[in-house]
């Protein structure tokens, strides 16, 4: 982290409409910006080093309000300059991990009707994980989502199913529909030889077991070659080709 500078304007010689508690009071949540939003979780800064600028500074060095949303209480320390605290790191893992959940159980009582619905509802989950993980959801035949199964791990690069890894607990949960989700760690969401591979054996065993594949979704980062952050098998209309 950015050494911590030796002088820096206080909050206390700031408008008092502008502090960040008194702007969320008066305007609204939306109306603060991250690192606002971040120093009244962090409460107090350092000599030296005011709330504001120690949440500047806590974002820079995780790279991304994304990013620093996927770490667990001890990545967030580490960044923080000594004599913060691990409370304040631990807060900031709680404030994240409760609303990725309040996301999750918002999507999770809609049909999951788009490869978007998909992306949004497990991102924050898979988008940071540092192997291939694969994840079936289970939906009823109007895309309510029933139950998330996770399903295998891999490596860096790769991961193995059979589809019975699929269709046994689709079967079980007597579910209408299914979607498969798994991550690329690398961050481009572009389908390897093996994904189309698996794609296609699954889809083929889908119609024969009467189980609508709804959809294989890749979630990974916009990058040069693809603009979405994730691939949709259904959206490029691959699934039908593969049939």
């Amino acid at each position: 982290m950015d050494p911590v500078p030796t002088v820096t304007p206080r909050l206390v010689d700031l408008p008092s409409d502008s502090l960040p508690r008194e702007k969320l009071s008066r305007l609204g949540r939306a109306a603060l910006s991250d690192e606002e939003l971040l120093a009244i979780f962090l409460r107090t800064g350092l000599p030296g080093c005011n709330v504001l600028e120690l949440a500047s500074r806590l974002k820079r060095a995780a790279g991304s309000l994304a990013a620093l949303g996927s770490m667990e209480a001890a990545d967030i320390s580490a960044l923080l300059p000594k004599g913060v605290g691990n409370a304040k790191a631990a807060t900031l893992a709680a404030v994240f991990e409760l609303g990725q959940r309040a996301a999750r159980e918002s999507l999770a009582r809609h049909c999951l009707h788009t490869a978007l619905d998909v992306y949004n509802l497990l991102v924050g989950e898979m988008r940071y994980e540092e192997q291939e993980t694969m994840l079936l959801l289970l939906l009823d035949s109007r895309g309510m989502l029933m139950r998330k199964e996770r399903i295998a791990s891999g490596t860096l690069t790769r991961v193995l199913i059979h589809p019975r890894n699929v269709f046994g607990p689709a079967l079980k949960y007597n579910a209408g529909r299914i979607i498969l989700v798994h991550n690329h760690p690398s961050g481009n969401s572009s389908p390897s030889k093996a994904d189309v591979e698996l794609t296609r054996t699954l889809n083929a065993a889908a119609d024969v077991m009467c189980i609508r594949f709804q959809d294989h979704v890749i979630i990974g980062a916009p990058c040069s070659d693809r603009k979405k952050p994730y691939f949709s098998f259904a959206e490029e209309g691959d699934l039908e080709h593969l049939r």
